[in-house]
């Protein structure tokens, strides 16, 4: 049972973003600034630009639920595929792999889906197919965040698009995460995957809509 939300700190969400942006848009403004005092009507073509670059980079805030048993989602998008695997690299056992298409149009930061310790990083260089397709896991770039909470393990994947070529990750190994806290991004469109222990009870199904740090993906079964 969720007894309560955290709510995302506005001004922290404002620096995240300024962050994300700033250099797009210095570039972007400037060149506005010329275009316009030279050709006015291409202005409107890096104006356009920066209010996308705002939109793309978009941190909104989210509800993120306390309960410690629950598991949230990594990521915004819609679920393409819930499925039975074996997970090779760092759970090494059977588990249930949850996999999120995000558009152009989603929020494209990454959040933990529980509370509980990096144990295991690893980038895989690849190729950039687009993310919907059913191949892409096994080809595209890829970047593993293995996280260990109450004895589970359990690991985020954030994989690259066709558009989407630059994964961003903050968080290492030994970093304590808190649910719902922003571990990194993946720039203009994409995917990610969440894989769980085959105990766990998944309230989700291929083709909901998903929030991350909001939505909630399934239920640890008890304290191992």
């Amino acid at each position: 049972m969720v007894k309560e939300n955290r709510r995302d700190n506005t001004i922290n969400r404002f620096f995240l973003t300024l962050r994300l942006t700033w250099h797009y848009l210095l570039f972007l403004a400037g060149l506005f600034i010329l275009l316009y005092l030279t050709f006015p009507v291409l202005s409107m073509i890096p104006a356009s630009l920066f209010l996308f670059v705002l939109f793309f980079f978009r941190n909104p805030a989210r509800n993120i639920p306390t309960d410690e048993n629950l598991i949230l989602s990594p990521a915004d998008g819609v679920i393409l595929e819930i499925e039975e695997v074996f997970e090779e690299k760092f759970i090494k056992d059977k588990t249930i792999r949850v996999s999120i298409f995000l558009s152009i149009f989603n929020v494209h930061l990454n959040r933990s889906p529980l509370q509980g310790e990096v144990k295991y990083r690893y980038y895989r260089p690849g190729k950039f197919l687009p993310a919907f397709k059913s191949h892409a896991s096994d080809v595209n770039e890829k970047n593993f965040i293995g996280i260990e909470s109450k004895g589970f393990k359990i690991m985020v994947c954030q994989i690259t698009g066709f558009i989407a070529r630059r994964i961003k990750c903050w968080v290492n190994e030994g970093k304590w995460l808190t649910a719902g806290e922003i571990i990194g991004i993946i720039k203009f469109g994409s995917g990610s995957e969440l894989f769980l222990p085959v105990t766990c009870r998944i309230l989700v199904k291929k083709g909901d809509r998903v929030k991350a740090g909001e939505t909630i993906i399934g239920i640890l079964p008890g304290e191992k």
